[in-house]
């Protein structure tokens, strides 16, 4: 794999479902365009998704925008993805009722990712992961 330089890529769709695989193909973008081994990318580009989603079904504001940030920092990749709610913080269900629809989605980031977790910043919540690239020297 080429050494990553720094980098930094970001978009934003509009808060609505149709628009979570339009994310998902976006991030696949960047992280092909980057050159990053296709396993690592699959696993960053589903926690993307996953992300996006919680933040198109729990935002409460209306007519908001998602954004997507990926960048390379240190010896990884991080995702973010902030939203205008800066309420009711994401929380890990460790046993989620499989009768539902949801609750899983904080499961497969935490398994994915080597870290993940969430900030409130000035106008947004966001919530982030990070994935270390195995080949990357630090």
């Amino acid at each position: 794999m080429p050494a990553l330089t720094p980098r930094r890529d970001s978009f934003r769709i509009p808060k609505r479902r149709r628009h979570v695989p339009e994310a998902r193909a976006h991030v696949r973008r960047i992280l092909k365009d980057w050159a990053l081994d296709a396993e690592l990318a699959h696993d960053i580009a589903t926690v993307a998704t996953e992300l996006v989603t919680n933040a198109v079904r729990h935002c409460r504001v209306t007519l908001a925008e998602v954004e997507v940030v990926v960048s390379v920092r240190g010896c990884g990749v991080l995702v973010e993805v902030s939203d205008p709610d800066k309420g009711k913080a994401p929380a890990l269900r460790p046993d989620p009722d499989p009768e539902q629809g949801g609750g899983r989605g904080l499961v497969l980031v935490a398994a994915l990712a080597e870290r993940w977790g969430h900030e409130s910043r000035p106008f947004t919540k966001c919530v982030w992961a990070y994935f270390v690239i195995p080949e990357r020297p630090c």
